[in-house]
């Protein structure tokens, strides 16, 4: 069986790097200027299309993919760097 390659829209890379960096629905929907509810229609796109069901595995499986870089943050406080 051959899996398609998974592509994500700019704006929905926008919305999971701002959730990986620990932020709510509401303050990704703060930055990007946009309701919640549109931060919410990317995640279910994005929980969609890389097959997921949560923010953690969403996040694990766009780094796996190479979508996203990961970036490790511990000990860091969001906003820090």
């Amino acid at each position: 069986m051959t899996h398609r390659p998974v592509r994500l829209t700019k704006r929905e890379i926008e919305v999971l790097s701002l959730i990986a960096q620990g932020c709510s629905s509401k303050e990704a929907a703060d930055a990007l200027y946009v309701s919640k509810r549109t931060v919410d229609f990317h995640l279910a796109n994005i929980y969609d299309k890389l097959q997921v069901n949560n923010r953690v595995q969403a996040f694990r499986a766009a780094t796996r993919l190479g979508l996203i870089p990961f970036e490790p943050t511990f000990g860091m406080m969001r906003g820090e760097a």
